[in-house]
């Protein structure tokens, strides 16, 4: 899927004004990277697999979804299911495209949106509270202790509009709120849809506030303005009228942006593996992340960071992990410096390494493993 299809009329111009677009980890957006831009240069390979986000877009979000209203809980469990948020706020004036509240007001959607995330999560949080307290206090489990005191914060960060995601917790602590897939522990970036006209002025008189928002509410989210009547414009262009346009407008396009910021909000990096035959990027999923542990939502086929060479060599072939032997690894940062492998070999940082070694975003890895572990599976694409 095309990421420009996502800055359609239907997304920039959709009668719902309360919408949450969904990124999975998934893949579908390809991630632009000059590292990848440069191994599909050097080796000139027949397959060119980079990284990739998949978005997904569902229906609009209306006051009352959490009670059924609208598309209710339907909407709800799309939400649960996905990994993180790009939360869209409409910020333009347009006569043709009616809003369901009878006017444009993003502070208002972005508290309508954000009462139903905390609403929902109360609900979810009810019945398995109430179970593990009757464990606890009646039966005296002590091995249900410490999911008993995390739920309770749980309950008291929700009650009092503090997002799940921004707490403390430990590891034992997120291994228990993984289970439950809470929405508000989903990372959220936030993207406001503009006019053409205001995006190439870079001013509007909602960013200030929807900013200001962001800050009390959701310290720290990414705020993002884009205009998709703009990016609408530029899918139809030939390539040189639309760089002549970009640069008599002095803008650039954002998807780009948008798309790494996604990337980033999942904590995903990746190790290329590069040959005439193919040039790949292959995701690692981190679990610390910016000195906190990192929620993982999913059961995706990213492996975590802190994973040993055998572990990333099974992303590619379950048996490559059976028969390891060793990865010889170069920094893809080393190779586009000195030029080819024979430079890199030369210089001492062409390296063997075991099944202890600690894969890195930007390790360019060949795997050698024993052929007699099998093979029986197919290769995961």
């Amino acid at each position: 899927m095309r990421f420009e299809y996502l800055m359609s009329d239907k997304f920039s111009h959709s009668s719902f004004p309360l919408q949450i677009r969904i990124f999975k980890i998934s893949l579908q957006v390809p991630v632009s990277d000059t590292r990848w831009d440069w191994l599909c240069e050097h080796y000139k390979p027949a397959s060119k697999v980079p990284a990739f986000l998949n978005v997904v877009d569902i229906a609009g979000l209306v006051k009352g979804a959490s009670e059924g209203q609208g598309l209710g809980n339907a909407f709800l469990s799309h939400v649960s299911a996905c990994d993180a948020l790009f939360h869209l706020c409409r910020a333009f004036d347009d006569d043709d495209v009616t809003h369901v509240e009878g006017d444009v007001n993003p502070i208002r959607d972005l508290e309508i949106i954000s009462n139903e995330l905390f609403a929902k999560d109360l609900q979810h949080l009810e019945s398995p509270l109430e179970k593990v307290k009757v464990l606890v206090t009646r039966a005296n489990d002590k091995t249900k202790k410490l999911e008993y005191d995390t739920l309770l914060r749980v309950k008291e960060d929700l009650e009092a509009k503090k997002p799940i995601r921004l707490d403390t917790w430990n590891e034992k602590e997120i291994e228990i709120l993984n289970k439950f897939l809470f929405l508000t522990a989903k990372p959220i970036v936030y993207l406001v849809n503009l006019s053409e006209g205001d995006y190439i002025r870079k001013k509007n008189k909602w960013l200030a506030k929807i900013k200001a928002w962001i800050d009390e509410n959701d310290p720290g989210a990414v705020l993002i303005p884009f205009s998709g009547a703009f990016e609408n414009k530029l899918i139809d262009m030939p390539d040189d009228e639309r760089q002549k346009y970009l640069k008599e407008s002095n803008c650039t396009s954002n998807l780009d942006k948008i798309v790494h910021t996604g990337y980033k909000a999942l904590q995903l990096e990746y190790f290329f593996t590069a040959g005439s035959d193919e040039v790949k990027a292959w995701t690692i999923q981190v679990t610390h992340f910016e000195g906190k542990y990192v929620f993982h939502h999913s059961h995706s086929i990213c492996f975590q960071k802190g994973a040993v060479a055998p572990k990333a060599a099974g992303r590619i072939h379950t048996d490559f992990e059976k028969g390891f032997i060793m990865a010889e690894i170069m920094k893809v940062a080393d190779l586009m410096e000195l030029g080819d492998e024979a430079k890199v070999k030369s210089a001492g940082k062409y390296r063997q390494q075991g099944k202890t070694y600690v894969v890195q975003d930007g390790d360019v890895i060949l795997f050698k493993f024993n052929a007699g572990a099998g093979l029986t599976a197919a290769k995961k694409k």
